[in-house]
């Protein structure tokens, strides 16, 4: 794992996990653009951190990120984010690392399925596939994320999608894929899920709202002091890959309000 760190002359903490099969640069804007506020840790798992390793598991990426923090006398969190597979790592760092977090952003996070265990195979090996061609086929990579919609304001497209390309084809191996797909489908969580004091939103994009139903489900169930916040007109996670000065303002909003009596909240 690799860390970056941001904002380090600020007291306050925050923890950000991006997600699977990019490369780790793409949120670094939006790490940034937090740092005027937090001392920000930005985990980059195994697999994405141009170290040559190969991502292993939620678990050891959770556990590692812990220890991280714990090794610098970090106990206690202003803010969590995690988006995708990001979103599980926050998820399971909430259930199982003694560790505090006062608020803590869940964007599309990924829970573990209910299936069983034969049709996850399936699922995984199918996700190994798609992604694979993915990131060893150019025109596969455009087509399935257009460049018009996805390069980021003010650099150009042909430019930003082959370091990207380069990055991916060079960086993520088979085994990290495929442990990647699995993992995030299938990590594990106490049971029962122990409550947290944690105050909670998950975010959506509008255009994945079907696909996350079960993910919403799951968190509300196990944490009902969850908020819900969907945001319209977006995909999976181009909030925070496409818009970081939006993103930090949508934080902020979160990180800065306040709850009144009726435990609703206001800004």
């Amino acid at each position: 794992m690799k860390v970056y760190e941001f904002g380090e002359e600020n007291e306050k903490t925050f923890a950000m996990f991006p997600c699977a099969a990019e490369p780790w640069w793409v949120f670094e804007a939006s790490a940034k653009e937090l740092a005027r506020e937090f001392h920000v840790y930005l985990f980059i798992a195994d697999g994405h951190d141009e170290q040559g390793t190969t991502f292993i598991s939620i678990e050891k990426n959770v556990e590692e990120a812990a220890l991280y923090l714990r090794g610098r006398e970090i106990h206690h969190l202003d803010g969590a984010y995690g988006v995708s597979m990001g979103g599980a790592s926050v998820i399971r760092f909430l259930a199982t690392e003694d560790i505090s977090v006062d608020k803590a952003i869940i964007d599309a996070g990924i829970t573990p399925y209910p299936y069983p265990k034969v049709i996850c195979r399936l699922i995984a090996l199918w996700d190994w596939f798609t992604v694979s061609l993915a990131t060893k086929c150019y025109w596969i990579m455009k087509a399935a994320m257009p460049p018009e919609r996805w390069t980021p304001k003010g650099e150009d497209p042909e430019e930003h999608y082959r370091r990207i390309f380069d990055f991916e084809k060079n960086h993520f191996s088979a085994k990290t894929i495929y442990n990647v797909f699995w993992s995030t489908n299938n990590y594990t969580m106490p049971d029962p899920v122990p409550p947290t004091a944690t105050k909670i939103e998950y975010w959506y994009g509008e255009e994945e709202k079907n696909a996350r139903k079960n993910n919403l489900a799951y968190v509300c169930r196990n944490w009902p002091q969850t908020v819900v916040k969907e945001f319209e007109g977006l995909a999976h996670a181009e909030l925070v890959m496409m818009f970081p000065k939006r993103f930090y303002a949508e934080v902020r909003k979160f990180m800065e309000a306040e709850e009144t009596d009726n435990g609703k909240e206001r800004f």
